[in-house]
């Protein structure tokens, strides 16, 4: 099974690991997906843990990033293709400065502070991508506290996803939100990215997004689908050590 998944999936899936975050909040003086856990970079957790589908990912950096990113790929004799983002201009921004690097007609996007994936969950991600056919697919969690938001329509489909730091909502309510993992089909999605629509660009950052894309997809009927198949440990990210101190225990 694992072999002839192999093969089919075999140059149709480029792994892009999102990773320029500088680690600030966090009070780093370092890229945070270079921070330890049981004494493992979490840049390398996650190449390691996405290498049955990409064993060369491309790995978005800032410039202050890529030298101590690319020693620690060296250091653990890991390889990637490093693509620049010259400034913090948000996650859209970032994936469009891998595209030159995007050789497959899928993309498996996840962001570089995800230090606890679960393989069964990519697997999950990938194998309901291809089945459905659909153009943008990703995985979700019920919480209560949702800093991104899923809303459906009334047949449970996916018609937008809004991101509260955007839309200023200091409390988030309970309700589905995305993980930070992402597959999609290249060709569709950074064309989107690259124009000018509404949402583009943050209310309240004045970033460029990612997620606004999903509205756009769903009202031009292209295949969107979110599937709610999250763990409690693929949902962690890496803000603060507080933020994954209690899953030590947990993980490998």
């Amino acid at each position: 099974y694992v072999v002839g998944l192999k093969k089919i999936l075999m140059g149709k899936v480029r792994v892009l690991i999102v990773a320029a975050g500088r680690g600030t909040r966090s009070g780093l003086d370092y890229p945070k997906t270079l921070f330890p856990i049981k004494g493992k970079p979490i840049l390398v957790r996650i190449i390691e843990s996405l290498s049955f589908y990409d064993s060369k990912p491309v790995i978005v950096v800032s410039p202050s990033g890529l030298d101590p990113i690319k020693n620690c790929l060296s250091e653990y004799g890991l390889q990637a293709k490093l693509a620049i983002q010259p400034n913090p201009n948000g996650m859209g921004d970032a994936v469009l400065c891998a595209e030159k690097y995007m050789d497959a007609e899928n993309v498996l996007l996840i962001w570089g502070d995800i230090p606890f994936i679960q393989p069964r969950t990519v697997e999950s991600l990938i194998k309901n991508h291809f089945k459905s056919n659909s153009s943008f697919t990703f995985i979700t969690r019920i919480v209560d506290c949702a800093y991104t938001m899923v809303i459906r329509n009334q047949k449970g489909g996916v018609s937008n996803v809004i991101e509260s730091r955007e839309k200023n909502i200091i409390k988030p309510s309970a309700g589905e939100r995305d993980i930070g993992l992402f597959v999609f089909k290249k060709t569709v999605v950074m064309n989107m990215l690259r124009k000018e629509l509404s949402g583009k660009w943050g209310g309240v950052t004045g970033e460029h997004g990612f997620l606004y894309i999903i509205s756009h997809l769903v009202l031009k009927k292209i295949g969107v689908t979110a599937l709610p198949l999250a763990t409690e440990l693929d949902l962690v990210s890496f803000n603060s050590m507080n933020d994954i101190e209690k899953y030590l225990e947990n993980c490998e």
